[in-house]
């Protein structure tokens, strides 16, 4: 009881999980539903059949030690295919849904390059020219207009990352040597915490940073106060030291 006092009915709605402010979101929100669905309905045929040997096959007073079997082809056919049947559905989903929310469509409307470094986080915001940076100390903030497609570029100049946006219900890893890229449509305003969910090394909790999903005009007044600052260009992966600093200027390419 003291548990359940705990989650509000729209908790439970979600599995636990949080209200996504994406489009997407509600495809991994149904793939989750639909695993925990499964996995209750294999626990409650399990629970029943548990309870049922309990009951129907227990020892009764006089009765005489009962006929030892070595095997039983029916149960064992039961307990080999329901296994390989239940595996095999949420493997399909999985990759089906994985496929949807890994494609790359290239028709997005804004394009972030998020560098993950030890120990903060770049946010290049490739379109609009300018770029902002964070610490430990002074986690950044990205902007993202709302109801508008953005892409993000991943890339590290040191260890594997990864930047994960809860409220995204998505998470990929920043690995050194390589870009990898996804595509989201935030559709919800406001302000969503963001973190490292990759143990990187002794500030990995202090990796954290904001995204606000803000009206059109308040994303463009931010890109304004960014050039205004001076913090034109793009900091790529190697032009970041491990104090958050660009190290030999910027590329402005």
């Amino acid at each position: 009881m003291v548990a359940l006092s705990g989650c509000t009915a729209a908790d439970w709605s979600r599995g636990g999980m949080p209200e996504g402010a994406t489009k997407e979101s509600s495809i991994t929100q149904s793939l989750w539903n639909g695993t925990w669905i499964t996995a209750l309905a294999v626990g409650a045929l399990t629970w029943g059949l548990m309870i049922w040997c309990f009951i129907a096959y227990r020892r009764r007073r006089g009765d005489a030690m009962p006929r030892q079997l070595r095997y039983n082809i029916p149960l064992e056919v039961l307990y080999t295919i329901t296994p390989i049947a239940v595996v095999g559905a949420l493997l399909f989903f999985t990759i089906r849904d994985q496929t949807e929310l890994t494609k790359i469509s290239n028709d997005q409307k804004n394009t972030v390059g998020v560098v993950g470094f030890r120990w903060s986080w770049t946010f290049n915001y490739i379109d609009q020219g300018v770029y902002d940076i964070g610490t430990p100390e002074q986690q950044p903030t990205m902007y993202l207009p709302v109801n508008e497609k953005v892409k993000f570029d991943l890339a590290s100049p040191d260890v594997i990352h990864s930047f994960w946006v809860p409220a995204f219900l998505f998470k990929m890893d920043v690995v050194p040597g390589r870009i990898n890229s996804f595509e989201v449509t935030p559709n919800r305003e406001g302000t969503f915490a963001g973190k490292c969910a990759e143990l990187c090394g002794v500030d990995h909790s202090r990796m954290l940073f904001n995204v606000k999903v803000v009206p059109q005009a308040e994303f463009d007044a931010h890109m304004a106060l960014l050039r205004a600052k001076g913090q034109t260009g793009v900091l790529d992966a190697n032009r970041i030291n491990t104090n958050g600093q660009a190290v030999g200027g910027k590329d402005q390419s």
